[in-house]
């Protein structure tokens, strides 16, 4: 079977960021109930006939946790599932919560991949966007992970902030690139509802950026990360070497199998989705009580699964595999959606060969326009 990976959402923060719209709480004093919860979810769901070749530790902020958390949690995973030789072991983190102590403790306890949420290295930026942790901070970060022995170290970005120019976010670039990490995400500022970043662009409090700006940020990005050996192989990520790429999200895209523990997670299983209550107080008390902790789930049409292909296939440098398609789905995109494909090669958003329909930069810059235009006619 294909390895399937695991996500744990650990839904405490500090604070929440301007932007942010994942679930997350500030009361950090359910640690103790969360955990229990979350082991009895991990036990109750327990199924030896999955093999796991990735685990990732999302949120909220994992890292206000400590070590001996996340050692406890490897070791019960490994009693539930069976955890593949080499599996990817993901821990997120702000800068502003970890020191090299905790992050050796992190280290020997089994994380082998630190994700870094720095977002930017200017803390006017970092200010704006609601940010716990200083440029300062961030760098101090970087360098006391390298120190903890961690050699799989991503860094987070963010672009599209009001008056961003170009050169400005070519300096965030430069000193990410200067820290040498193995893979870099770059993300466009979104502005979700009820965010106080969505409130403040309401009441007029700033001018968000135009699509202009956005699209020539987002070429900047993909310029010069490649100029300095990147591959950009996802829409907003970017990894030093094929081995770097994030083994875990790219079973997003690829609509591979995937479980998900802890309040909001989702589970994937072809054509199964399933999704847990985004409450941590119901999260707690359905599991102590015996039950689980689910909200909700579905079975995907085979119309929505083409949609669902196409749509993740062209976030991705690899693109759409036209013979997988065919084979899974009855049909020829390429012959089907011929009427869109044509025009979109002719003007350099899409490359066509035999096997693969797959996105150029440009592209990838107006993704979900293309995306719509395509699954518009299958």
């Amino acid at each position: 079977m294909t390895p399937a990976g695991i996500y744990l959402h650990i839904p405490f923060c500090a604070r929440k960021c301007d932007y942010c719209d994942f679930y997350s709480v500030t009361d950090t004093g359910r640690q103790e109930a969360f955990q229990r919860a979350l082991t009895a979810e991990i036990r109750r769901r327990a199924h030896s006939n999955w093999l796991v070749d990735s685990i990732y530790f999302g949120g909220g902020t994992p890292s206000l946790l400590a070590p001996p958390f996340f050692e406890r949690l490897l070791a019960i995973l490994g009693q539930a599932y069976r955890i593949q030789g080499g599996v990817e072991i993901t821990l997120e983190a702000n800068p502003g919560t970890v020191d090299f102590d905790r992050l050796a403790a992190y280290r020997a306890g089994g994380i082998n991949r630190l994700n870094l949420g720095v977002q930017s290295f200017d803390d006017a930026r970092l200010d704006f966007l609601g940010r716990v942790h200083s440029a300062a901070e961030a760098r101090a970060a970087v360098a006391a992970a390298r120190r903890a022995g961690f050699d799989n170290l991503g860094l987070d970005l963010i672009y599209g902030l009001p008056d961003q120019t170009v050169d400005a976010w070519q300096a965030d670039l430069n000193q990410a690139l200067a820290e040498h990490p193995e893979h870099l995400a770059c993300y466009t500022l979104t502005y979700a509802p009820d965010t106080p970043l969505m409130r403040d662009r309401r009441s007029g409090g700033h001018v968000p950026a135009g699509e202009d700006q956005i699209a020539a940020l987002f070429d900047t990005t993909s310029q010069v990360l490649c100029a300095a050996g990147f591959e950009h192989y996802e829409i907003s990520n970017f990894a030093a070497g094929p081995q770097w790429r994030s083994r875990h999200n790219t079973k997003y895209w690829a609509r591979a199998p995937y479980l998900g523990f802890g309040p909001s997670a989702h589970s994937f299983d072809a054509p199964r989705r399933s999704w847990n209550v985004a409450d941590l107080e119901t999260y707690i008390d359905r599991l102590d009580r015996g039950r689980l902790a689910e909200e909700g789930r579905e079975v995907l049409d085979d119309a929505q699964e083409m949609v669902e292909t196409v749509f993740l296939g062209l976030r991705q440098a690899a693109g759409i595999d036209l013979t997988a398609f065919a084979l899974r789905f009855g049909k020829r995109l390429e012959t089907r959606a011929a009427a869109v494909i044509e025009p979109l090669v002719a003007e350099g958003y899409l490359r066509l060969t035999p096997q693969r329909l797959t996105p150029t930069v440009k592209g990838m810059c107006l993704h979900d326009s293309i995306s719509a235009r395509l699954t518009g006619v299958l």
